[in-house]
C-alpha cells in the first residue's frame, strides 16, 4: 500500500522539490501552505507521516504539532531554519519524532522519512508483547502506555520507544549508536544531539513523577536505566 506524506511548508520551492523526491520514491504527497490548512488536510486524509515546518503563517508549527499529537501518533518530522537548541527541543517535546535544519538535502529528508515509516511499522508489529516492568516503571506495548508508581506518563512516541528499550534491559548501558539503531532505525552526522534531547525529555518526565533518578549518563559511553 502506498504511504501518504503530508508536507506543511510555506515555501513553494521547498514543497515542489521534496514532493518530487517523495513521488519518485513511490509516496502519495499532500501539501499545505499554512498551519490551519495543514490541520484540515491531516484530519481529512489521515496521512502516514507529516513533514512540518516550524515557521508557518496563520498557525505555527509547534501549535500544529501539539494538536496533531493530541489526536494521533502519526510520525512527525519538523523542518526548521532555527539553529538554537531550545527550538529543536521544543519541537521534540511537542511530540515530533525528528527535525531537519534548513537548508537540507531533499535526499536526506527522503531517507529519514523512509526510516521513520519503517520504525512506525515495526512499532505496530511489536504491539501485543508481554508488559514490561522495572521497579515502579511499567510499560505496556499493547496499549502503548507507560506508568510510574501507577501514574500514567505522558510520553511522545519516541520517548515511549526509548523507555521500552531501556526497561527491556535495565542496567545495560546503551551507546548513542545503539539507541539510534534500535529507537530511530537510521544514522547520520550529528544525530547524537537529537538522541540527547529525547533522553533529556524522558529523564525530566521520570524525575518529575518520582524521587529517584532513573536514567543515568555513562560519560563517554551512553545511557542506562537504574533504579528498581
Amino acid at each position: 500500500m502506498t504511504s501518504t506524506v503530508l508536507i506543511v511548508e510555506d515555501n513553494p520551492h521547498t514543497v515542489e522539490l521534496v514532493s518530487l523526491y517523495l513521488r519518485q520514491d513511490g509516496y502519495s504527497v499532500l501539501s499545505a501552505m499554512d498551519g490551519i490548512a495543514g490541520l484540515e488536510l491531516f484530519r481529512d486524509h489521515n496521512p502516514d507521516l507529516v513533514v512540518l515546518d516550524l515557521m508557518l503563517p496563520r498557525l505555527d508549527g509547534l501549535e500544529v504539532c501539539r494538536t496533531v499529537r493530541a489526536e494521533s501518533e502519526v510520525p512527525i518530522i519538523m523542518l526548521t531554519a532555527r539553529v538554537e537548541e531550545e527550538d529543536r527541543v521544543a519541537g521534540l517535546e511537542m511530540g515530533a519524532d525528528d527535525y531537519v535544519t534548513k537548508p537540507f538535502s531533499p535526499r536526506e529528508l527522503a531517507a529519514r522519512i523512509r526510516a521513520v515509516l519503517r520504525r512506525a511499522t515495526a512499532d505496530t508489529a511489536a504491539r501485543g508483547g508481554v508488559p514490561l516492568a522495572h521497579g515502579a516503571i511499567s510499560v505496556d506495548t499493547r496499549t502503548r502506555t507507560a506508568t510510574l508508581e501507577g501514574s500514567v506518563l505522558k510520553l511522545t512516541p519516541t520517548e515511549f520507544r526509548l523507555l521500552t528499550l531501556l526497561v527491556r534491559t535495565p542496567g545495560k548501558t546503551f551507546t548513542r549508536d545503539e539507541i539510534i539503531d534500535r529507537v530511530f532505525g537510521y544514522d547520520f552526522d550529528g544525530f547524537d544531539r537529537t538522541v540527547d534531547s529525547h533522553v533529556s525529555g524522558l529523564r525530566r518526565k521520570l524525575d518529575r513523577a518520582g524521587d529517584q533518578r532513573y536514567i543515568r549518563t555513562v560519560y563517554g559511553v551512553g545511557y542506562r536505566l537504574d533504579g528498581g
